[in-house]
């Protein structure tokens, strides 16, 4: 929290103190004049029941002056709010790798669950598009803001089968961008590029016109794993995918299981279609100290100790 009148903060603090000095001395001066009208034990008696509201009601007022005071003082929080005019494209590899069963179930079903998470975690009003590929890139989605529409869509994404054309799904998702706000491409892979065009060369294209690019590897380098019906290893090939990233001002993470790929996917819907920034305090933070004020004094008008 930061304030932009900071010294009136010191000031809201010094006549916080002041108040609950004065109420404090004001009820000692009440029960002061109770026992000298009252016999002792009588005020004892009927001065045992009210204590507990009497200090509730010091608590009210108490937090409701303090708001005020805060409140003066122009507080600010840094706080995350949605990005204006997002768009992002996720693209999800569907070649014969992803059905290896190293991640649980298998890489494709995580990297399914993952993307669901994304959408979960995108604010209201961000566009969200899917493109999957193989020996070729499909869209399967075009950008959208009802995010129930991409959820289906997700769950239609085709068995994994085929090459890996890493390239064609940045083209084709670059494609559908438009041509001004934050626009963001998710790439998922666990492969080497074998079909269609280079994809650095791609995002080399890609990142000048503004257009970030973050991508994710899933499984593990050397792991062993044969691409289910062929005598081809299943491997990430690391050193594409972080010049991709660099080319398009994004960055690259690995990830060796469902739960670190979900925890990914969370993690950049955070990082791209939420912003932080300053937001301005005062008006909530007034609102609710003056609420707290009123109803302490319309608590104490009815016990009858209004300072």
């Amino acid at each position: 929290m930061s304030f932009s009148h900071p010294q009136l903060a010191l000031f809201g603090i010094l006549a916080l103190g002041a108040f609950a000095w004065l109420y404090f001395v004001l009820e000692r001066s009440r029960n002061a004049q109770a026992l000298l009208y009252s016999s002792v034990a009588f005020a004892l008696e009927t001065m045992r029941p009210s204590r507990w509201p009497g200090r509730l009601l010091y608590a009210t007022w108490l937090i409701g002056a303090g708001a005020l005071a805060l409140a003066l003082s122009g507080p600010h929080f840094v706080t995350h709010v949605p990005t204006k005019d997002a768009t992002v494209v996720i693209c999800i590899d569907t070649s014969g790798s992803m059905r290896s069963l190293d991640i649980e179930p298998t890489r494709g079903e995580a990297a399914k669950a993952a993307a669901h998470e994304f959408v979960d975690d995108v604010p209201a009003g961000t566009r969200v598009g899917l493109v999957t590929f193989a020996s070729a890139a499909e869209l399967i989605q075009p950008p959208t803001d009802d995010l129930d529409a991409v959820r289906a869509a997700i769950d239609r994404i085709p068995l994994p089968d085929g090459g890996t054309a890493i390239g064609d799904a940045l083209n084709v998702a670059a494609q559908q961008m438009p041509q001004t706000g934050t626009r963001v491409i998710v790439l998922l892979t666990d492969g080497v590029n074998n079909r269609g065009v280079d994809p650095v060369a791609a995002s080399q294209a890609i990142g000048p016109k503004g257009i970030s690019i973050y991508t994710i590897g899933i499984g593990t380098r050397g792991s062993g794993m044969i691409i289910p019906g062929t005598s081809e290893e299943a491997d990430i090939d690391e050193v594409a995918l972080r010049a991709i990233a660099a080319n398009g001002n994004g960055t690259y993470t690995q990830a060796q299981d469902a739960a670190s790929l979900a925890g990914t996917f969370r993690h950049l819907a955070l990082q791209t279609v939420w912003e932080l920034k300053r937001v301005d305090g005062s008006v909530p933070i007034a609102l609710g100290g003056g609420f707290l004020v009123v109803l302490a004094f319309l608590a104490g008008v009815g016990l009858g100790r209004v300072p």
